[in-house]
């Protein structure tokens, strides 16, 4: 099982990002999946997370995030997608996404089996 992060990037305080989280040798329409970030010096911490299955699945983000940040799924293409608007400074980090043990949402690291290798985000003020 591999997650590859991608669509990091640098980018200037009030922008937009959309990070892609494409999964290979299982199908990860059957799990929840999430993203997580860590800034320098800082453990890494929940950001979002998604539901098994389709449309109008269940989702929950970090109050830090909410309103700013949506994750969504397409399982046709084995991939989670998390859209951040409106970035600020602070959301500066390393963003990784992970596959859950399950299909409901979770935002304990430790109920994540398969991590991606992280996609960096920079976000200049």
């Amino acid at each position: 099982v591999q997650l590859q992060a991608s669509g990091g990037g640098y980018v200037q305080a009030g922008g937009s990002l959309r990070l892609s989280c494409a999964a290979s040798g299982l199908s990860i329409s059957n799990y929840a999946v999430g993203w997580f970030r860590q800034a320098p010096g800082k453990e890494r911490q929940f950001v979002a997370a998604i539901n098994w299955g389709g449309n109008g699945i269940p989702t929950k983000y970090a109050d830090s995030v909410k309103g700013r940040f949506t994750i969504s799924r397409e399982n046709a293409k084995n991939t989670v997608y998390l859209q951040m608007n409106n970035l600020r400074p602070e959301d500066t980090a390393i963003y990784y996404c992970a596959k859950d043990r399950g299909r409901l949402i979770s935002i304990r690291r430790l109920n994540y089996d398969y991590w991606g290798q992280g996609t960096l985000v920079t976000v200049s003020s």
